[in-house]
């Protein structure tokens, strides 16, 4: 019997049990979290494994693979199948049919900037070796108001402490390579970004076991893992929608708003003798001392008049 690999890559685990069952759950948050996302231009980075443009309505969908990845061998592979029979995408949406467009690196994508409507991240961040600067090229990309949809593993999970006790000497269970970004600390990104986080879950709350006839026996834990312990799921899906505040004037137009801001002004009011300001002074009769005299000698009933 051989050793066990010390290091498990991405599309292996992918292709295990566990891949298959996280990338099912993943396919179905997906589904619901694009399926009402409006515009024109929608885009998907790395992970063709996954269709998270499956559902979505824009005339134009494209996926990025990163060339120096496997991604794109992988996909080569599946297209070059001599028969439908053969081709073993995990989902009819990605049979070529969209767009594919090979990149060096995530972090420098060439895209212009606010041409994106949606940008779907499925372990992206996991596997990024900087991935806060994967973020801010993916706010440079975005639309006012675009959406962002983000997949990752959580590392207050049963899969995020299996996969630390692999620095024991365990055989490890998830990708060494892998960082797993805890969720608030992605929110204190996204919100420096001037992201506005909208809807998230958690999901996969099945032991790190590696048959598939394990997981079903712990398929009961989704329902349990959603109503008493929901932020313990080993994966989160997370939408976010890029905010741009509006302008403000500074400077000389901001001087000569203003200069025009109506003032309210004391209003004047002139009496014997003396000339006084009373702010907001009410309407007054002002009577001539001499007519004020003429006035008392005149027999009552009289009428006064000024």
């Amino acid at each position: 019997m051989s050793e066990p690999q010390s290091i498990v890559n991405f599309p292996e685990f992918l292709a295990s049990a566990a891949g298959r069952y996280m990338i099912d759950w993943e396919q179905r948050q997906l589904d619901a979290a694009v399926v009402d996302i409006f515009g024109y231009h929608a885009l998907q980075l790395g992970l063709p494994q996954l269709d998270g443009l499956r559902e979505n309505r824009m005339p134009l969908r494209c996926i990025a693979l990163d060339g120096g990845s496997g991604e794109a061998r992988w996909i080569e592979q599946r297209l070059a199948c001599a028969t439908p029979a053969a081709n073993d995408f995990p989902h009819p949406g990605l049979d070529g049919r969209r767009e594919v467009a090979l990149v060096t690196r995530f972090d420098e994508l060439p895209f212009a900037s606010q041409s994106i409507d949606l940008l779907v991240l499925p372990h992206v961040l996991d596997f990024a070796q900087e991935p806060h600067r994967v973020l801010r090229e993916a706010d440079r990309v975005l639309v006012p108001e675009g959406q962002i949809v983000i997949t990752g593993f959580n590392p207050a999970s049963l899969w995020g402490t299996r996969h630390w006790m692999g620095r024991l000497g365990l055989r490890p269970f998830l990708p060494a390579s892998s960082q797993m970004i805890a969720l608030p600390r992605l929110k204190d990104w996204l919100k420096l970004l001037s992201f506005d986080v909208n809807r998230g879950r958690f999901g996969c709350y099945a032991p790190p076991v590696r048959s598939d006839s394990w997981i079903g026996r712990w398929s009961f834990l989704e329902k349990a893992g959603d109503r008493w312990w929901p932020v313990l799921g080993s994966v989160y899906t997370l939408t976010a929608v890029k905010r741009v505040h509006g302008m403000r004037l500074v400077g000389l137009a901001r001087k000569w708003r203003e200069e025009r801001r109506p003032v309210l002004a004391p209003a004047s009011v002139a009496q014997t003798g003396t000339h006084r300001l009373e702010a907001l002074a009410p309407p007054r009769l002002i009577v001539p001392p001499a007519r004020m005299r003429e006035a008392a000698n005149e027999p009552a009933g009289g009428a006064a008049r000024g």
